[in-house]
């Protein structure tokens, strides 16, 4: 490919190509970098949202991490979301893989209340016992997805597809000040402003909002 694109006829920068397919939405195949990776030892949930009605705010909150890959290095972002009306409660980013920044994430989404089921992936960061402990102190019910099923926990992946497409691959950010800030535009933008059809073109936020009532 590098041939090509250096041929006298049509000279094309490499950075330019790197641009464009960021744009267009086009990636090379290759090997990702894990963010999901069991703790030896840590206790495993069976998965409860299998044929499960959720029809309400609050029945069911989830988790996850992804890579947010930086014009040098790259950091990881955790979110809580609400199951039924996709608002995003709370996130964190961490330039590592250690539990404190997804504890810190459920703290802070319990400002909003509690749900019945707390559903996550398989890793470390949630099984370990400090987040458990945040979660069976509230009486929560744990999930988790099965091990190789990233579509058990289906709405929280389509959010990093959205956010990455939409904001993250468009911008290119180089600092990771500048990527806080650009998060704090789109999650704003995603939870009060951007309809979406599945909610019959309500915002995130007002669907969830009548829930807003505390149950400590």
């Amino acid at each position: 490919m590098a041939v090509h694109l250096s041929l006298p006829d049509a000279p094309v920068n490499r950075k330019r190509v790197q641009r464009l397919m960021q744009t267009m939405g086009i990636e090379a195949i290759y090997p990702r970098k894990r963010t999901t990776i069991p703790g030896l030892g840590h206790k495993v949930y069976p998965y409860l949202l299998r044929n499960l009605k959720v029809d309400r705010p609050n029945k069911v909150w989830c988790t996850d991490i992804t890579y947010i890959p930086l014009r040098r290095g790259f950091m990881y972002l955790v979110a809580v979301m609400d199951w039924y009306s996709r608002f995003v409660l709370s996130w964190s980013l961490s330039n590592s893989l250690d539990a404190s920044f997804c504890v810190t994430a459920l703290e802070e989404a319990f400002e909003f209340g509690r749900p019945e089921i707390f559903n996550s992936d398989q890793g470390a960061q949630f099984t370990c016992e400090n987040f458990r402990s945040c979660l069976e102190a509230k009486s929560i019910s744990i999930s988790m997805d099965g091990r190789g099923r990233a579509l058990d926990n289906v709405f929280i992946e389509r959010l990093w597809r959205s956010l990455k497409y939409e904001d993250i691959y468009l911008k290119d950010y180089e600092q990771v000040d500048d990527l806080h800030i650009g998060l704090e535009r789109y999650f704003e933008f995603y939870n009060y402003r951007r309809r979406h059809q599945a909610l019959e073109y309500e915002t995130p936020y007002e669907v969830y909002k009548p829930s807003q009532v505390c149950l400590s």
